[in-house]
């Protein structure tokens, strides 16, 4: 089947039809994305089953939306493949999202081993299962935009860029994509007789996304939230570092949309994509964002440079995803401020008293409402 014409402006570019009834095993989905991305499926009228980790902290979006209610959750570690094994047989997934991942550059500092273990052995028990499961017919790969070998030259790069990672984290997305590469030529697709299984797969990459719900520590708006509502300063440890930023619902919907296009086109779009921020919306630097989001709150909130000394982080990274745009017909939706906006109303409505699943339900059809840009 050849590859669709890209979508045109105005036109819902994902398929709402197309998930209804699907089973859909995500993984990770106890984390900040995966919450979204479960929500999403759900509204759309997916089977969604979900294998991760028991949400961590005080506040989880996955617990605060009671979405173990609404889908098949099942709480494993899939550094053990047996525990990954026993969730494809129970789920029998048509479509796997694989979004679980040890995802903080600091927390790779202190557990470089664990990182690795979860974000390269943990993917390759993933796709294993996967190759052994009849059920399965579309795979896709979360990676991130860290996945490429970072040099900070003020050009955005491309999929066909070179992987790498000079931190622990980094190293590990780079690898993740190595090997999702080598399954796909070795075993999906239907290309090597004697281990071929006919999935396909294809891997998505984004970077430094913000959103209501996200609670983790060590992550930028979630601590700027959490200095807020105790009165004090936020502190900042690298100020001047540059980051695509994005709303969640950006990528989430360029993974929905490549699933489609997968099951729908084939091998021609079983490759590697960036889904990032809008041509319009050049990086911008953490203390830009700090100040709209405080801005946007108001009361007067202020932040400081971290005093500690902290482990180096990349100041520049960009992805080009205009392969998206051409090919698959995505484009973002909401430019940064908007972006802030919009995870501003979130927590502030939130913290209000309003219910975390009625939100998430209101954004992702506001977000369904609005003109591709």
């Amino acid at each position: 089947m050849g590859l669709r014409q890209p979508a045109v402006e105005g036109v819902e570019v994902t398929d709402a039809g197309f998930w209804r009834g699907k089973r859909v095993l995500l993984t990770g989905h106890t984390g900040f994305k995966g919450a979204w991305l479960a929500a999403w499926l759900l509204r759309r009228g997916a089977e969604v089953h979900g294998l991760a980790l028991a949400p961590e902290g005080a506040r989880s979006l996955f617990t605060d939306a009671g979405l173990a209610g609404r889908m098949h959750s099942r709480l494993g570690d899939i550094r053990d493949p047996a525990v990954v094994e026993a969730a494809f047989q129970a789920s029998r997934p048509q479509i796997v999202l694989h979004l679980a991942a040890q995802a903080l550059v600091r927390a790779s500092f202190d557990d470089p081993v664990g990182t690795f273990a979860t974000n390269v052995m943990g993917t390759i028990h993933v796709l294993e299962a996967a190759r052994r499961a009849p059920s399965v017919r579309v795979i896709v790969n979360v990676t991130s935009d860290k996945c490429y070998e970072n040099r900070e030259v003020v050009w955005p790069y491309r999929e066909d860029d070179a992987m790498g990672g000079s931190d622990p984290y980094s190293a590990s997305k780079g690898c993740a994509e190595l090997v999702t590469s080598a399954w796909r030529k070795s075993y999906f697709g239907a290309k090597n007789p004697a281990y071929a299984s006919p999935a396909l797969i294809a891997s998505a990459r984004a970077g430094n996304v913000i959103g209501g719900g996200d609670w983790a520590v060590d992550r930028l708006i979630p601590d700027c939230v959490r200095a807020i509502e105790q009165g004090v300063e936020i502190v900042l440890r690298n100020p001047t570092a540059v980051r695509p930023w994005q709303h969640v619902m950006e990528p989430l919907s360029g993974y929905m949309l490549l699933a489609e296009r997968l099951w729908e086109d084939g091998a021609a779009v079983a490759e590697g994509w960036n889904f990032g921020p809008r041509d319009d919306c050049p990086p911008k630097k953490v203390s830009w964002v700090v100040e709209r989001l405080v801005s946007e709150w108001g009361g007067g909130a202020r932040w400081k440079l971290d005093a500690m000394p902290n482990p180096p982080e990349a100041k520049l990274l960009r992805v080009d995803s205009s392969k998206a745009a051409f090919r698959l017909g995505w484009s973002p939706r909401l430019d940064t401020p908007q972006a802030v906006a919009w995870t501003v109303d979130w927590y502030r409505r939130y913290l209000a008293g309003e219910p975390a699943m009625q939100l998430l339900d209101e954004q992702i059809a506001r977000y369904e409402g609005l003109a591709a840009a």
